[in-house]
């Protein structure tokens, strides 16, 4: 049975996370792969919320490194879905570093694509996805050509 659509807010999901010694390497700078755990889990979260059952990554397509974030530093991810296919969805994680007075300075921005699946593993259909503002259509577009970009790829051997 399939679900409503739904809009990209009711998936919405921000989390934030502290960088601790662990999460820092020698230069005193946030590990990339933490950060990058940190997306796949903050887009898997978003993706469930949609789906409404479990997902799995099925591929990160752009991962940029605009800033580096160091220890103590606060780290808030935003997830939000831009794109949807039949049983696969494709959401943007914004992070940013914020200040102490709340000021969020962009370190990264992933496009993370998430396939719903059953429980014997098998893909599963997803909810549409209502768009609602010009920036969520904007977005879809985007979404739209990234996916044409990805089948192109899969096609050439990529």
């Amino acid at each position: 049975m399939m679900q409503r659509s739904k809009s990209p807010r009711e998936s919405r999901i921000e989390q934030v996370h502290m960088v601790r010694p662990a999460h820092v390497n020698g230069y005193g700078r946030l590990f990339g792969g933490t950060l990058m755990q940190w997306i796949d889990e903050t887009a898997g979260i978003c993706a469930r919320r949609h789906a409404e059952c479990t997902v799995t990554t099925a591929s990160i397509d752009n991962l940029n490194f605009k800033h580096p974030a160091y220890q103590n530093d606060t780290i808030v991810l935003d997830a939000v879905l831009t794109y949807v296919g039949n049983t696969s969805m494709e959401v943007c994680v914004d992070s940013y570093v914020e200040s102490l007075g709340g000021e969020r300075k962009l370190i990264n921005t992933a496009y993370i694509v998430m396939v719903a699946i059953e429980e014997d593993g098998t893909p599963h259909p997803v909810p549409g996805l209502i768009l609602e503002t010009d920036e969520e259509k904007a977005n879809w577009d985007s979404g739209q050509k990234r996916n044409a970009l990805r089948k192109q790829r899969k096609k050439e051997g990529f």
